[in-house]
């Protein structure tokens, strides 16, 4: 093949290609891009005849890539982050905002504190937005997320906001009341969290006062056990700051490892990388 054919390759079948092999799915290449499947298939076919090369090994109900396709792949990928990257940074295309999606928990306990930073290590016009709903029932409600999980999200930069570490906490005017924490009541919070029966598992250390109170979002358990309410079984990293100040106290020596966690998560087709490594430094530990 000819030096002037490489030359003339359209940028568009190359996205076509990049689109289709990230996602796996002319279909989902099709709805990502806004173009019909027959046109993402016109397009990598026409790729295919000008390297004169098989990129994908089509089945009946699914495809993949050839050698060849998973070879020119990450050279691919590489090559359009560049071009986005440097189109930013010289020409600033849309890339002044960030919208920044999480519980209310890790807005006030994580993200706040650290605002300084980012602001002015990105430059860009930062929106918070507070998630209402669980998951990712709220997919697309921003260009950043902090979703709590074990890391297996694809197709997305992605970086965990600390290593957890879970232990009961409680105000000091609360432990005053008793010499032994176990008998005091207990807060709980609703979802996928570590509860009290793990704790128990971990450490042998039974408690025998009953959940006294169970919150929805582990904001408003935070603010309970602050003003004395109960203990809660807290994470480490995120309640430094009440450890630090002495609203809380650590009433156990011990700390219960955890392999779920708060994940910072963007997409890749909205930010740049010079921006993620901007968010990973700024937010995470």
């Amino acid at each position: 093949m000819s030096d002037s054919k490489f030359d003339s390759i359209p940028l568009e079948w190359v996205r076509a290609f990049e689109t289709t092999a990230r996602l796996g799915s002319f279909t989902a290449a099709a709805r990502e891009t806004g173009l019909t499947q027959p046109a993402i298939s016109q397009r990598i076919g026409n790729l295919e005849h000008q390297l004169g090369a098989q990129l994908f090994v089509r089945k009946t109900r699914a495809i993949h890539l050839t050698t060849e396709g998973e070879a020119w792949l990450p050279h691919v990928q590489a090559s359009l982050n560049a071009l986005r990257d440097s189109s930013e940074a010289l020409f600033g295309v849309g890339r002044n905002k960030i919208v920044i999606s999480a519980s209310s928990s890790i807005v006030q306990q994580w993200i706040t504190p650290r605002l300084p930073a980012l602001l002015a290590a990105s430059g860009a016009e930062i929106t918070i937005n507070t998630m209402v709903l669980a998951g990712d029932a709220a997919e697309d409600d921003g260009t950043v997320k902090i979703r709590y999980g074990a890391g297996d999200w694809s197709g997305l930069y992605k970086a965990p906001l600390y290593e957890e570490r879970i232990a009961p906490l409680a105000s000091p005017a609360l432990l005053k009341t008793t010499e032994d924490w176990r008998e005091l009541p207990r807060l709980s919070v609703s979802g996928p969290r570590p509860s009290w029966r793990n704790w128990r598992e971990f450490s042998g250390q039974v408690t025998t006062s009953p959940t006294a109170l169970r919150y929805d979002t582990f904001a408003s358990a935070l603010a309970a056990a602050r003003a004395g309410l109960g203990v809660l079984l807290g994470s480490l990293p995120l309640c430094q700051a009440d450890l630090d100040s002495g609203a809380l106290v650590q009433v156990s020596c011990e700390a219960m490892p955890h392999h779920e966690s708060y994940w910072l998560l963007a997409s890749k087709e909205r930010i740049s990388r010079r921006q993620w490594e901007v968010l990973r430094a700024s937010l995470t530990r």
